[in-house]
């Protein structure tokens, strides 16, 4: 029998309608703050991510999968090596969003010289190759949002206030959201805090792991983020980014905050966060549920450089993303289904004599608008009623020869089980304002 690849989930009914719920709340919230949607491909140049993401990154190093047509699969197997392959041919299914979005703002050209700042949200899959594990798959789902062309450290606090309003429609508990900022410097200031964390990792290079003692070379403030416990606990005390700011991100830093304080949005500061990605620079951003277990449910940040390592001209940019499957197991910890109901339905039962008579009056509530489901396998009409309640129709639509000689039709409530008789002429008409 076929199977579902491990790491990977199918979306249907309850959990699909969850997911669709997410994408329209950003639909909402995000439209009132001027973000349109946008959607790049799934599949992008390996270059793309490096240039973005950091070749010191494990999404990179370790999880991104690689893409390969079937003729470059034999190619590759008798090289044994990526040697001589184009940029073209070297692909990627995407592992985040940003980098693609970013690569699609440069080739088109989104923020022309001198042009206002552009705002854009996305929805869809990421893929990952990591262990799968409750709330971490291999293809997973994101809602997320980039600002380009916008280097004012309000946009830094719209972007942070959006996304606790984003949670908040979801149904979270606002209590329960737990908000950490940090800054992690620039161009001017982040190369020697970088070496000072480099030298501190080198001078407790007997308690660093493996991975981080690469890293010191590499990037040596992602050593931060090391899942490595005990790494973690000596990095506690390693120099810290808010100590070594340079005057203007520091400022930048302050503004935000006074920003945040005066939106009453509620934070902590965190001044070993750094997110995973090699792109971010001076505000960086996480949320987590408290008790919820399952790690930060989103979280994003500024990436003032990210424009120009695409190939494009110096351009600010910050942004977000949250993830689904993450959010989910979040609000049903907190008892919230964020799937609701499934749609209401009307049900068109018929004796067989008069299916051309039921056809014609699925077709017209259709047409109204309305969601309606009929027998497409010959039931009885006992057993099309038991299918309308497992279908959880409100209204069920009865016809039988003396309905159709009457030119009406029997409409039950499935609730109460009230009937009422209704022409086939104003059947669509009825059948709205009771659905109402």
């Amino acid at each position: 029998m076929a199977q579902r690849v491990q790491g990977t989930e199918d979306l249907f009914g309850g959990y699909m309608r969850a997911w669709q719920r997410m994408q329209d709340v950003a639909r909402e919230v995000f439209g009132a703050y001027g973000f349109d949607l946008i959607e790049t491909p799934a599949i992008e140049q390996v270059a793309t991510f490096v240039h973005g993401i950091g070749e010191s990154t494990d999404v990179v190093r370790k999880e991104m999968f690689r893409v390969y047509s079937g003729a470059l699969v034999e190619q590759l197997l008798a090289k044994g090596s990526e040697d001589g392959l184009k940029a073209k041919q070297r692909l990627a299914l995407r592992p985040e969003g940003t980098a693609g979005v970013v690569r699609a703002a440069v080739q088109n050209n989104f923020v022309p010289q001198g042009g206002a700042p552009v705002k854009l949200w996305y929805a869809g899959p990421m893929f990952r190759g990591e262990r799968p594990q409750k709330g971490r798959l291999r293809q997973f789902h994101q809602v997320g949002v980039e600002w380009l062309g916008a280097s004012d450290p309000a946009a830094d606090a719209e972007c942070i206030i959006m996304l606790m309003r984003y949670f908040e429609r979801l149904g979270f508990d606002p209590a329960s959201l737990r908000l950490t900022i940090n800054s992690m410097g620039d161009a001017t200031c982040r190369p020697a805090y970088r070496e000072k964390v480099r030298s501190f990792i080198l001078d407790h290079a007997d308690q660093m792991c493996a991975d981080c003692l690469e890293r010191a070379e590499l990037n040596p403030l992602r050593a931060f983020d090391c899942k490595n416990d005990h790494c973690r606990e000596v990095m506690r005390d390693a120099p810290l980014a808010p100590n070594n700011l340079c005057a203007e991100c520091a400022a930048h830093y302050e503004q935000v905050k006074s920003y945040l304080d005066e939106a009453g949005i509620a934070y902590v500061e965190d001044p070993t966060l750094v997110r995973g990605l090699d792109y971010y620079t001076r505000t960086v951003f996480e949320v987590e549920v408290v008790g919820a277990s399952v790690g930060a449910i989103g979280g994003g940040g500024r990436y003032d450089g990210l424009m120009e390592l695409e190939g494009g001209k110096p351009t600010p940019g910050l942004g977000f993303a949250v993830g689904f499957e993450r959010i989910a197991l979040a609000l049903q910890a907190q008892g919230v289904d964020l799937a609701g109901a499934e749609p209401a339905c009307v049900y068109v039962a018929c004796t067989p004599d008069v299916r051309p008579s039921a056809f014609g009056a699925v077709l017209a509530l259709r047409e109204a608008g309305v969601r309606t489901e009929a027998d497409y396998q010959g039931r009885s009409l006992k057993s099309q009623f038991k299918q309308a309640n497992k279908l959880g129709a409100h209204l069920c639509v009865v016809l039988g020869p003396d309905e159709v000689a009457a030119g009406v039709a029997t409409l039950r409530d499935m609730q109460s089980h009230e009937q009422e008789q209704v022409s086939l002429a104003e059947l669509a008409t009825r059948v709205c304002e009771r659905m109402a």
